[in-house]
């Protein structure tokens, strides 16, 4: 009888330390997602302050530049792999 109840309060006492880990795993987790989404944005709001800022054409959007500036790396990129295979 004693081992059952001694094993009913290890049951007890597992579930309570999964139970608290949990929690503290899910409220790590969260505020480093809190932070990341945070750092994320900033960085994106910077970055598009400066594709306006220098390297949008006339009547260009943000946009339109970043697209457009792909673009360029692309064919850039593929001519370096083209003139560097000869």
């Amino acid at each position: 009888m004693s081992k059952s109840k001694l094993g009913k309060a290890n049951e007890k006492i597992a579930d309570a330390v999964v139970g608290g880990y949990r929690r503290i795993e899910e409220g790590v987790v969260g505020g480093y997602k809190k932070i990341e989404d945070g750092v994320t944005g900033a960085f994106k709001k910077v970055e598009d302050g400066f594709v306006d800022k220098f390297l949008t054409h006339e009547g260009e959007s943000v946009e339109e530049a970043e697209e457009r500036l792909d673009d360029e790396q692309r064919a850039r990129e593929e001519a370096s792999r083209t003139y560097g295979a000869h």
